[in-house]
């Protein structure tokens, strides 16, 4: 089985909102492809990270995850793709990590 994480900006490259809509239309998408989905949306997260070696950029986040139990890589390449569009980023972080439901 596979835990999916699509870490979702609160903000575009620009430092502008983004639309609550978007979150819901990526829900709505979620939901009905994987039959479930996980937000953590309460208090956003921080991330942060080195640009150039020097200079520190910060992002605001919420993360979404579904369970699946196949991980169809072409798939996730192509949503994770129209998501950096809708969420105008140069880039958006999907990550999938293997689990045991216990």
């Amino acid at each position: 089985m596979y835990l999916i994480q699509l870490l979702l900006p609160l903000y575009d490259n620009d430092g502008h909102d983004l639309p609550k809509a978007l979150f819901g239309e990526v829900r709505d998408e979620l939901m009905e492809k994987f039959s479930g989905l996980t937000v953590f949306s309460q208090a956003p997260v921080k991330g942060l990270w080195q640009e150039d070696g020097s200079h520190t950029v910060h992002d605001e986040l919420v993360i979404y995850e579904v369970m699946t139990d196949s991980l169809d890589q072409p798939w996730w390449q192509q949503y994770r793709a129209s998501l950096e569009t809708r969420f105008r980023q140069e880039e958006v972080v999907v990550r999938a990590q293997t689990i045991s439901l216990l």
